[in-house]
């Protein structure tokens, strides 16, 4: 019993997954229509041979499928009279008429769920109820009459195709006459004496639907868990675009300013540079080499400081600019330092040995030279005079 019980639990957890995933789409007023012709045989079920007193029975049927479980529709029936259940001759071709109402209920849909699709066997069950109509030309009796009946029965349902749009059908069924007469009066009452058997066999065509199939179809339902996902995705891409948004106006501003700043550059005037002309170039720039990683003035450039000194005694008023050097060699930092090393030891020895003044002379280090292809020719300081 325990299992039992745990198995129904799971289950109910399993369909109630399936469900929260699986729904089914939204169909409009013509969809899941179908039609049916069918025809057969009626027996009575009292008092009458079974197979001798059986007649032909033609009908038609119009129905809408409400879900994939519930059903409704009308019918119509017409009883071919090949034999007598009165005990009189009647020469009409067609002796009954029933025209009602019905509802269906498929059992596989009901109990193992409906998969997306009719399945190849379905079981349905049937009832309804309407109007009954007896053709009577007989001189035994008064004339045509009208009862009313109740029906109930099961579809054996064969769907066919790979589209499931025809269904083929074995429709056994109890037709009551609910209208029983009395001494006195009539009544109604499910009386077996006034009921007949109907053994009839249906095709049925399912019409499509607007969603392009010939049943219902699914879809997959909401999750919660995935829409919260989403909305905090939503709100993330929206914070994203607020920051883009913010980028962008910032592009725009700059952009715009390079836009002035340009337009700027147009409307100036052209200034006029004047060039002079410096005589003896090679008094007023000198280069001093070093060695790798050494900033110490070798013997053999003290000649070109030797020079830079006596250019500034002979021209009192000219200053020097010294810009050292370094080449590519070794750690970056390293040539750096050694770069404002060597403009500082030309510096040096112009005040210490030559007895400059130290306001006339400038030295800063630039750091990796690139102005040679010569590599050891940019570990240097350049030395140029201003006049």
């Amino acid at each position: 019993m325990k299992k039992l019980f745990l198995s129904a639990i799971a289950f109910m957890a399993v369909a109630t997954s399936v469900a929260q995933e699986m729904a089914l789409q939204q169909s409009e007023f013509f969809d899941n229509w179908s039609i049916t012709l069918k025809g057969g045989g009626a027996t009575p079920l009292a008092n009458h041979a079974f197979w001798g007193d059986m007649r032909g029975v033609a009908g038609l049927e119009i129905r809408k499928q409400i879900s994939p479980v519930f059903g409704m529709g009308v019918e119509g029936e017409w009883s071919v009279n090949t034999s007598s259940w009165l005990g009189y001759s009647n020469k009409n071709a067609f002796d009954h008429q029933l025209v009602g109402l019905f509802g269906t209920v498929n059992f596989n849909n009901l109990f193992a769920g409906y998969a997306g699709a009719p399945r190849v066997f379905e079981i349905e069950a049937q009832a309804g109820a309407g109007w009954l109509h007896g053709y009577n030309n007989s001189e035994r009796v008064g004339g045509d009459y009208n009862d009313w009946y109740t029906k109930a029965g099961l579809n054996l349902n064969f769907n066919l195709g790979e589209s499931k749009a025809w269904t083929i059908s074995l429709k056994p069924s109890v037709v009551w006459n609910m209208a029983v007469p009395s001494s006195h009066l009539t009544y109604s009452s499910y009386n077996v004496n006034h009921a007949s058997l109907e053994l009839l066999a249906g095709v049925t065509y399912h019409f499509k639907n607007s969603n392009g199939l010939h049943h219902f179809g699914l879809v997959k339902a909401y999750n919660q868990t995935e829409v919260d996902a989403l909305n905090a995705r939503v709100n993330e891409l929206r914070s994203e675009l607020m920051l883009a948004g913010a980028a962008l106006e910032d592009v725009v501003a700059k952009n715009k300013q390079l836009e002035n700043d340009l337009a700027e550059c147009r409307n100036r005037k052209p200034e006029v540079i004047s060039v002079v002309k410096v005589d003896n170039q090679l008094s007023t720039v000198r280069y001093v080499n070093f060695t790798i990683g050494k900033s110490t003035i070798s013997a053999d450039q003290m000649p070109n400081v030797a020079a830079v000194a006596s250019y500034l005694k002979n021209h009192p008023k000219s200053k020097v600019v010294i810009k050292g050097y370094a080449s590519k060699d070794g750690p970056e930092d390293v040539n750096i330092r050694l770069a404002n090393q060597r403009a500082e030891s030309v510096k040096n020895t112009l005040i210490k040995k030559y007895g400059i003044a130290s306001d006339r002379i400038e030295a800063s280090g630039q750091g990796i030279g690139e102005m040679f292809d010569e590599e050891s020719w940019n570990r240097v300081a350049i030395c140029t005079v201003d006049e």
